[in-house]
Parts: structure tokens; C-alpha cells; sequence
């Protein structure tokens, strides 16, 4: 055990913070300090991170003043899915689970296609140098899930202000609070017209089966604000490293089929979740040898556990032909990610046909001139300037 302050920044954008690594190497399961002083366990190691995401009594629910989540709770914000317990976790996950098979998500693989292509048409017909992340990333997920809640796309721009003042760590709880009002607002009423005049859409299909209005509001709420920001990082990190690492590149041109395992690496590589596994033990629980007794907030580093090399062998490089399929980048255990299959088939389509489509295409900054996100709960990029 071992007394450490902690930061999520990470100086070096292809890697861990350096601190995380070494406490992995010198004291895997440790009592540190966060930045702002409250005191945790973190765990940094596949098997820990991994048995503690599985162990129910590790609770999500952050209405508990010690859980060690981000931001406060705010009173009046309802239970969001990622923020309950079994056995109400369960029953409403299960309700909606079904809408993000890879079966059900197949279906969806023609549309995604063409929204890719009109993304990617109307970038080659403006200048020559774009803001990649304004003309793809962002559109292209929040097109998406727009669609399945049957959510207007004029209104996309109201949400990607909005969530990003709900996520962003430097928000202040006024301006989170505010911008957390607007749009549990607008879900509301699109839910209410949804009970109104029902459509093909999840959030009506839901409806149908029986799901209270205001959980479909919560549901909405979450999937809305998830559903985008994290593919969207993704997509431009994916994107900023093929065209700096070129040989990764050119080995997708030479074959696309490794297109499948480089998103599944690149989700490892990245770990793009940067405080998604923070729990608080309701029982004393030993884990690794160490017993976590309850009460205590737990904090699993997401991003060291996909680079141990027990796991991973050389993790700290990137290896399309890994088959890392067993990564926790999106969590693990009741909470893994609800999305995880409609984020891989989007970044799977994003990047063959960027690779295809935009031969040319190339950075238009230097690599290390590219703003990172460090300060908030996804690692990603502001901007990703580009030229072809």
C-alpha cells in the first residue's frame, strides 16, 4: 500500500499518465489522493479492475456522498441506468438491451454507411483543410443516434453544446446544473410526443412495451449524451493516429480486413474512459489480496489495465492483429457499456471508408500540436485539423 496524489491528465497523448503505469508496476492496489483530496483505493491491474467491475457489491450509485464519482450529485437529477444498483439496474437495462444486439445493429449497418458518405461527400466538396472533428465525428454518432430515438437532427447542435457543458470537468455545478436542466427538458417533451404520436424509434418502441415515460426520459437523457461523445473522441483519435503512424495506415490499405481488429486495438490502446469505473464498496470485500472495507470509494484505472503486459503482451504498442477483444474499455461486469456494439460498427465503418475514400488525406498540425482533452471524463480531442 502506498500514499499518492493523482492526477487523469495525461502529458504524453499516446500513453497513460507515467504515474499511473509505475504504481501498476510498484503497487497495483493503492491508497491515493485525488487532486481535489479526497482519498480512494485504485486498482491498475486487468484481473483487479476487472474483478472488481463484475463484484456487485462494488455500487455505482453515486446518491452515496462517498462515492467517488467526478462531480457532486445534484439534487433533483434522477437515477441515470450507469448510476444504479441491481436489482433495478437489471430489470431496466434489460429492457432496452435488446435494441443494441450486433443482430438488431446489422440492420442499421446500410444507414450508418450512407451517413458516413454524406459526411465524407460534403467535406470533399468544401476547402481543402477541415476540422475533422466538426465535419465527422461529431456529426456522424450524433446523427446516428438521433435517428434511433427519433430525435430531429436540427436539434443536434443543442446537444452537443449542452452535454459538453454536463460532462466537461471544468464546468462549474451552476452551469452543470443549467445545462443538465435543458436537456432533461427537451427529452421530456420529445418523450411526451412520442406517448402522442408513437413512431418506429427506440424511445417509442419502448414506450409500447410498457416503459414508464419517465424512465424513457432517462433513458433518452443517457443514451443521447452517450451515444455521441464517446464515438466521436474515438473516431478522432483513431483517425489523428493513422495519419501520424502511417504504417499503420497502410496496412489498412493493404488490407482492409484488419479494419475489425484495429478498432477493437485502438479502443484498447486508448481507454478513452477516464473515471467510467469508480465504485463504493457496501460490504468489506478483499480484492488481490487487499481488503477494501465498506464505505471506501474505489476507482479502477481502465487505461493501465489494458496496457498490462500479462494481458497484453508489448501493450504499448499498436498491434492490429492483437485480437484484443478482451480490453475494458468499456467496462466490464452489469455496467459494461450498453453502446459498445453500435460504437464498434461506427468506428468500423468511419475508418474504412476514410481509408478508402480519402487517399491523400493528412494532418494538417503536427502530431503534438493537436488539442488533447485532459480535463474531462473522455480523453479525446477539441479539434483535429486535416487536409487532402
Amino acid at each position: 500500500m502506498t500514499k499518492a496524489t493523482i492526477s487523469l491528465r495525461r502529458p504524453d497523448p499516446y500513453n497513460p499518465p507515467k504515474e499511473h503505469v509505475e504504481l501498476q508496476a510498484e503497487a497495483p492496489i493503492s491508497r491515493v489522493k485525488l487532486t481535489d483530496g479526497r482519498e480512494l483505493w485504485l486498482l491498475t491491474r486487468h484481473e483487479h479492475v476487472r474483478a472488481m467491475l463484475s463484484d456487485t457489491r462494488f455500487s455505482s450509485d453515486r446518491r452515496d456522498p462517498r462515492h467517488p464519482s467526478h462531480s457532486p450529485y445534484m439534487s433533483g437529477h434522477r437515477q441515470q441506468l450507469i448510476e444504479m444498483d441491481p436489482p433495478d439496474h437489471t430489470q431496466l437495462r434489460r429492457s432496452i438491451v435488446g435494441e443494441f444486439t450486433v443482430t438488431r445493429l446489422a440492420a442499421w449497418r446500410p444507414r450508418i454507411q450512407e451517413i458516413v458518405d454524406e459526411a465524407i461527400d460534403a467535406m470533399l466538396a468544401g476547402p481543402s483543410e477541415v476540422d475533422l472533428v466538426e465535419a465527422l465525428s461529431l456529426p456522424v454518432p450524433s446523427m446516428v443516434i438521433s435517428e434511433m430515438l427519433g430525435v430531429p437532427y436540427a436539434d443536434h447542435d443543442f446537444f452537443q453544446e449542452n452535454s459538453a457543458d454536463f460532462i466537461r470537468a471544468d464546468t462549474t455545478p451552476e452551469e452543470r446544473g443549467a445545462a443538465y436542466g435543458r436537456l432533461k427538458e427537451y427529452v421530456a417533451g420529445l418523450v411526451q410526443r412520442k406517448i402522442e404520436s408513437p413512431g418506429e424509434d427506440l424511445l417509442s418502441r419502448q414506450l409500447a412495451a410498457g416503459m414508464a415515460p419517465e424512465e424513457a426520459v432517462s433513458v433518452g437523457f443517457l443514451l443521447l449524451i452517450a451515444g455521441h461523445e464517446t464515438t466521436a473522441n474515438m473516431i478522432s483519435l483513431s483517425v489523428a493516429t493513422l495519419l501520424d503512424k502511417r504504417e499503420h495506415l497502410q496496412a489498412l490499405r493493404d488490407d482492409p480486413q484488419l479494419t475489425v481488429g484495429a478498432v477493437e486495438e485502438l479502443l484498447r490502446y486508448f481507454t478513452i474512459a477516464e473515471i467510467g469505473a469508480a465504485r463504493l464498496a457496501t460490504e468489506d470485500v478483499e480484492i488481490g489480496g487487499v481488503l477494501v472495507r465498506a464505505g471506501e470509494g474505489v476507482f479502477g484505472l481502465t487505461n493501465t489495465a489494458n496496457r498490462d503486459a500479462t494481458v497484453f503482451p508489448e501493450p504499448d504498442d499498436i498491434d492490429f492483429t492483437r485480437m484484443a477483444r478482451n480490453h475494458l474499455a468499456f467496462g466490464f461486469g452489469p455496467h459494461q457499456c450498453l453502446g459498445q456494439n453500435l460504437a464498434r460498427l461506427e468506428l468500423e465503418i468511419v475508418l474504412a471508408t476514410v481509408v478508402r475514400r480519402i487517399p491523400t488525406l493528412r494532418l494538417a498540425v503536427p502530431f503534438d500540436e493537436i488539442p488533447f482533452k485532459e480535463n474531462g471524463p473522455n480523453y479525446g480531442v477539441y479539434e483535429l485539423k486535416v487536409a487532402w
